[in-house]
């Protein structure tokens, strides 16, 4: 049952993710295939400029998400939601490592694409999403040295683990945010220290011509990061907690503690730099890269090294 399930959402995040890409190759070549000289003037005496325009308009219609693939991608979150549930709760007992945590941080992920889709024009998202949630989802059929928790059926243990996996995942998706935002803002600076297209990377503009303008791409990210801050907060918190219920010790310092506070005090710093005085651009879309990798360290990191390089089974 497990291998079906495994097959089942590879297969529909990979057929996702193909169509999506195909759909942008063929629109970001059709002004080439319509005649258009790279990096000049249409014969009717259009700029580039212009050009370009009339192509990201095109590109952001080509590129949309159609009612089936909504559909679709609904179905591949259920099937990998199930999955993730036979795979990591087996018999009332609980298996989980580096792999698992990935897959069910980009399931998480998608999912949150997938409700921001239908406000926001994410298609760029979507197209760097969707590969990462596919090849997230079999990475437990690859990297099978988990652990199995005896104390999974303990109730405080199943909430700090929902609320710290949807903490992971809405981080997941603010790094991904502020990936394209920096890809944005590095294409906006180029465009205004030259003169003349660069049509090399013709693909990747167009491609970026799919998102939303910077300044919603960046209330988003502010949103998912607030919301992510919060849920983290009650990840430490339950977190304790539940550590006292189990071993009767309130608080333990080892590398998922020091980096898992390092993580939140640097989202906090962020939050309240922007706050105070409205912090933005490429320093703080880098603090947000650099506080999403303290978070990973703090659990998917240290279980990889545990797990893949020093073969240690670790709770």
């Amino acid at each position: 049952m497990d291998i079906v399930l495994y097959a089942l959402t590879a297969l529909l995040y990979g057929g996702l993710a193909v169509a999506g890409w195909r759909a942008h190759r063929h629109t970001a070549v059709e002004p080439a295939l319509a005649g258009m000289p790279a990096g000049g003037r249409l014969a009717g005496g259009m700029s580039t400029g212009m050009a370009d325009a009339m192509q990201s308009g095109r590109a952001s219609k080509a590129s949309g998400m159609s009612s089936m693939g909504r559909v679709l991608l609904g179905v591949a979150l259920l099937v990998h939601g199930l999955l993730l549930h036979t795979t990591i709760f087996p018999q009332n007992a609980m298996v989980f490592g580096f792999a698992f945590a990935l897959s069910a941080m980009f399931w998480l992920g998608a999912g949150i694409y997938w409700i921001e889709s239908f406000f926001f024009p994410l298609d760029g998202l979507r197209l760097l999403v969707l590969p990462l949630a596919c090849v997230a989802s079999v990475m437990p059929l690859v990297f099978g040295g988990v652990h199995v928790l005896s104390y999974s059926a303990a109730p405080m243990f199943k909430l700090h683990f929902l609320i710290a996996n949807i903490a992971y995942g809405l981080f997941a998706i603010a790094a991904l945010h502020a990936i394209l935002m920096l890809m944005v803002e590095k294409r906006l600076q180029n465009m205004r220290g030259t003169a003349t297209r660069h049509t090399s990377n013709s693909w990747v503009s167009s491609w970026l011509d799919t998102l939303p303008p910077l300044l919603t791409l960046e209330k988003l990210l502010f949103r998912l990061i607030s919301a992510g801050f919060v849920l983290l907060t009650l990840t430490l918190i339950s977190g304790v907690a539940f550590n006292e219920q189990l071993v009767d010790k309130a608080f333990k310092l080892d590398h998922k503690t020091v980096f898992a506070i390092l993580s939140w005090l640097m989202f906090g710093a962020l939050l309240t730099a922007r706050r105070v005085s409205g912090w933005r651009g490429r320093a703080a879309l880098r603090w947000v890269l650099a506080s999403f990798v303290a978070l990973l360290l703090a659990y998917v990191g240290s279980r990889f090294v545990f797990e893949v390089l020093l073969h240690r089974a670790v709770v």
